[in-house]
């Protein structure tokens, strides 16, 4: 493509991830008569849903999809599903997602990795005539080559899905972790295909994490403990048990996200688990027999297991967007002024306030990070929110600042309350405060629990 001199309105909006954010965003612009580029590093669309296509969502189909997308549907004879029903990822995908990119068309590339965005001319040092300039993006298609696309604006929905966080405590792979790569997964395991199946039944795994897919990994594993004996999972926390450790239960908003909870509980309890509490991993180390040590940082070795499963959450890729002018949190790498409201280490209920464009603007006018990207690494998110974020931002796009500031979002709270961790005894005493309940009382967990750890009161959920 010829290189603008100048920004033109005559340029597309590029998206980035053909997702549910980056999908609905192509939607809402071209409803407002403006030209979307989406371009998707996958062969399909909704390439990373389809990786966990058999996990079900804990949102209805009312939640999961967006209206101006459904507008865009409405006309090739679409049937929204059941309203009140339960989506796996595959059926978010197959039915919903990739129709809406088969309508989009040419406006969808696929095979299109975006390796870098900048100012055309302009590195991110250089001020002069700055927000003149057309954003440049380089990307790679599936033969190798290198391609370049101007834009007026970028709509960055490329999601975390591809960097997940290691095992290790302190942020970084536990050292042993790369080593036993092929033993270690860091996404819910399929255990419906018998491939997969074979590799954890009978066998003993660590499920490490807190959030939802750590309670959809230990209540999979309870079901082929069921027919199949001798398979059990350690669930290592970092944390302590508390009464919000497993959710809000029967109190969450989301009746599916309670439920999850409720079946991790279910695991430990009828002991097909064992909970081990405040061990943050330092180390993964081989036993003689070729199974798997975790170390802890306080020195404590775990009884050695044949698979490990890192359900850490995820993070941001930034590395493309070196060259653009951001503003991001220095904890959860998300835009700074959308930070405060999803911070995991403040006092929460699983709601987020309003927000919409102002919020997930940055220095650099014109770009925009949405859907799970923006969430930087907050866990809480929900498809809902990048649905009324793209609504925003591609208002204010377009021009049209009084609908973009028009932000209302509620969404549904996980009847527990968010906080510090197992570190912090100030967080751990306190009665609560705020919009929840007085502080969760600690949870007695059933059989095979270790008697050497340490297990506190503690209100934190970890996420929603």
């Amino acid at each position: 493509m010829r290189r603008p001199s100048a920004m033109s309105e005559q340029l597309p909006v590029v998206v980035i991830g053909a997702g549910p954010a980056g999908l609905a965003a192509a939607a809402h612009l071209l409803e407002r008569g403006v030209e979307p580029l989406v371009l998707e590093t996958g062969p399909t669309a909704a390439a990373a849903v389809r990786e966990w296509a058999h996990v079900r969502l804990f949102s209805p189909w009312s939640e999961v999809t967006d209206p101006a997308a459904e507008k865009l549907l409405a006309p090739t004879g679409w049937t929204k599903p059941d309203a009140a029903t339960y989506p796996s990822g595959g059926d978010w995908a197959e039915q919903y997602l990739q129709p809406l990119a088969d309508v989009l068309g040419d406006r969808v590339r696929y095979h299109a990795t975006v390796t870098g965005v900048s100012r055309t001319g302009r590195d991110r040092v250089v001020d002069a005539d700055r927000e003149s300039r057309p954003f440049v993006l380089h990307f790679t298609t599936a033969d190798g080559r290198e391609e370049r696309i101007f834009a007026r604006a970028v709509i960055d929905a490329s999601g975390t899905w591809t960097t997940p966080g290691p095992a290790g405590a302190d942020g970084l792979p536990a050292l042993g972790e790369r080593a036993v790569a092929g033993r270690v997964a860091y996404r819910v395991p399929d255990l419906k295909d018998p491939a997969v199946r074979s590799r954890y039944a009978g066998k003993r795994t660590a499920v490490i994490g807190s959030g939802a897919s750590a309670f959809t990994a230990l209540a999979t594993l309870a079901d082929v403990a069921k027919d199949e004996p001798g398979t059990h999972a350690v669930w290592v926390l970092r944390r302590g048990i508390g009464g919000s450790t497993f959710g809000g239960g029967e109190a969450d908003q989301l009746p599916a996200r309670g439920a999850l909870g409720l079946a991790a509980k279910a695991a430990v309890d009828n002991g097909n688990a064992d909970a081990v509490t405040g061990f943050r991993t330092e180390a993964i180390e081989r036993a003689a027999d070729g199974r798997l040590i975790l170390v802890g940082e306080d020195g404590r070795r775990l009884d050695p297991v044949d698979e490990v499963i890192v359900l850490t959450g995820f993070r941001p890729d930034l590395s493309f967007l070196s060259e653009i002018r951001l503003r991001l949190d220095e904890r959860l790498q998300a835009p700074i002024e959308l930070a405060p409201l999803i911070d995991p280490n403040q006092h929460s209920c699983g709601t987020v306030y309003p927000h919409g464009h102002r919020e997930l603007s940055h220095p650099e006018q014109g770009i925009y990070l949405v859907g799970m990207k923006s969430y930087g690494r907050a866990p809480t998110f929900l498809a809902m929110t990048g649905y009324e974020q793209v609504r925003s931002v591609t208002a204010a796009i377009a021009g049209d600042l009084e609908s973009a500031d028009r932000v209302e979002l509620t969404l549904p709270e996980t009847g527990v309350c968010g906080g510090a961790g197992l570190d912090d005894p100030a967080a751990a005493q306190s009665d609560g405060g705020g919009c929840c309940a007085p502080a969760p009382q600690l949870v007695q967990i059933g059989i095979g629990a270790p008697t050497t750890a340490g297990v506190t009161e503690d209100s934190s959920s970890g996420g929603c």
